[in-house]
């Protein structure tokens, strides 16, 4: 068989799982299923199919350490490419760029591509490798192929492919109400819009400069002034705040007359809703779904998950209770898809809870927040072995720093010094200081803010070893 090139989109923010999934902390890196994320359950799935090809992986540029983080866990070789988009500009300029990156290294125009969204799952393993051959063969042949996964309800959260004779794609259908759903699974032709696709380099290019010519124009821009940082390969900022906003499915699906469907029995979830979740995880005698710490009483069909503290139901039925440090969410499960209307308005009231958890990962490590007021701030910072932060400066606040475990190399000022556990020091406003881990196990210290402005953007950076904006 011949080689194929996963390209796996990692870009999304999975609003609709909210509070588990943040913006800064998103659907595809959280461990929804099992003790792998989805991202990594993908990766896993991709490397199954002969022929593969190391991956190309596009994400968001504030995604990338995690997402970096979490490939090599599995992906130990270091032989794959992460593309960052410095904006996001949905799925047709983040596929268009990683095309015009696989193309800009002189790649056979007969290369076949497989576009996965990295936050799917899938059952059937074994399904999913033949219909990945099916469509590289017909790839090869000019088509552009989408995989149909037959319906087994008539679900109104999925877009719908019409499928014709030898496969032709004969339209597209928007999220349909529940009756004409119906009428899509009686007439047996129909698939859900599973958002994967194969097709070969060269007829990629060709349909795209026909039918979204500013797209492909722009992405190859944004490759072409893009700048390499390790294995991150970075899309130039203003190419891609240039190019247009748009799905692959209106950009070209819609309008190619090379589009074919692979029907495939793949027990495929887009897992885009709590009630999406609740479907495909087992359920104990009683119908509920329960993760971490939870006691349930007199409780039915129901999915209650704990992050942290204990949850205690009694009396629920059909009821979904989501714990986190920060947020509670508990909503009927036949209202899961409108959990979006939570973060719609928590962005508009300009609450961070839609954007961070109350722990935060870096590249260096993390940080929680303990205790925020209006002129005080207490974290929790844990610093990687051989992690640094950058060196940077604050406006309007000054800095309490204790070591409880662990060392730390500081540098205050005009000073850089040592310090050691249950030692401390301060760091005026003003400024410059830089922290450190030169040890072998994990740096823990305690961080009090004081300050009339706590923000995370009042950080001045001067340098940082990980290419962040400095």
């Amino acid at each position: 068989m011949k080689s194929i090139q996963p390209v796996i989109l990692a870009g999304g923010t999975g609003s609709r799982l909210w509070p588990l999934s943040r913006e800064i902390y998103p659907k595809q890196l959280l461990c929804l299923t099992d003790q792998t994320s989805l991202l990594q359950t993908t990766l896993t799935r991709v490397s199954s199919v002969p022929g593969m090809l190391p991956p190309v992986i596009v994400v968001g540029e504030e995604h990338r350490f995690v997402t970096r983080s979490q490939i090599d866990e599995i992906w130990r070789d270091g032989a794959y490419t992460i593309l960052l988009e410095p904006v996001g500009r949905n799925t047709a300029p983040a596929v268009s760029g990683a095309v015009e990156y696989i193309f800009s290294k002189e790649a056979d125009d007969d290369l076949v591509l497989l576009v996965l969204p990295a936050d799917h799952l899938i059952t059937r393993v074994d399904s999913f490798i033949e219909a990945v051959q099916e469509a590289a063969e017909k790839a090869g042949q000019g088509h552009i192929v989408t995989f149909g996964v037959a319906p087994v309800r008539p679900e109104t959260g999925y877009g719908y492919i019409e499928r014709g004779e030898d496969g032709k794609v004969l339209s597209f259908k928007e999220k349909p109400a529940r009756e004409v759903a119906e009428q899509y699974i009686a007439e047996k032709n129909y698939f859900w819009n599973s958002g994967m696709f194969a097709f070969s380099l060269g007829t990629f290019r060709r349909e795209m400069k026909e039918h979204a010519p500013d797209i492909l124009s722009c992405m190859s821009a944004a490759v072409a002034n893009g700048t390499r940082d390790g294995q991150f390969y970075r899309f130039a900022s203003q190419d891609m705040e240039a190019c247009p906003d748009d799905s692959i499915d209106y950009a070209l699906m819609e309008k190619t007359s090379r589009a074919v469907v692979v029907a495939a029995d793949l027990g495929w979830s887009d897992i885009g809703s709590w009630q999406a979740l609740y479907e495909v995880l087992d359920k104990d005698e009683n119908g509920n779904v329960s993760r971490g710490d939870v006691l349930l009483e007199d409780t039915r069909n129901s999915l209650i998950r704990s992050e942290g503290r204990m949850v205690a139901t009694v009396g629920l039925e059909d009821t979904l209770v989501i714990e986190t440090s920060d947020a509670v969410l508990v909503a009927p499960l036949s209202r899961a898809q409108d959990v979006k209307k939570i973060v719609q308005r928590l962005k508009k009231e300009k609450r961070n809870e839609f954007k961070i958890h109350q722990t935060v990962y870096r590249p260096w490590g993390s940080y929680s927040v303990l205790e925020i007021e209006e002129r005080f701030q207490i974290k929790r910072i844990t610093v990687y072995p051989g992690g640094k932060l950058s060196l940077q400066m604050h406006h309007h606040r000054h800095e309490h720093w204790v070591v409880v475990k662990g060392t730390a190399r500081v540098v205050n000022g005009e000073k850089e010094f040592l310090l050691h556990e249950d030692q401390s020091t301060y760091i005026p406003a003003g400024n410059n200081h830089r922290l450190e881990n030169p040890g072998a196990i994990p740096l823990e210290l305690i961080e009090v803010q004081i300050g009339s402005y706590l923000g995370e953007d009042d950080i001045v950076r001067f340098e940082d070893v990980y290419g962040r904006n400095v």
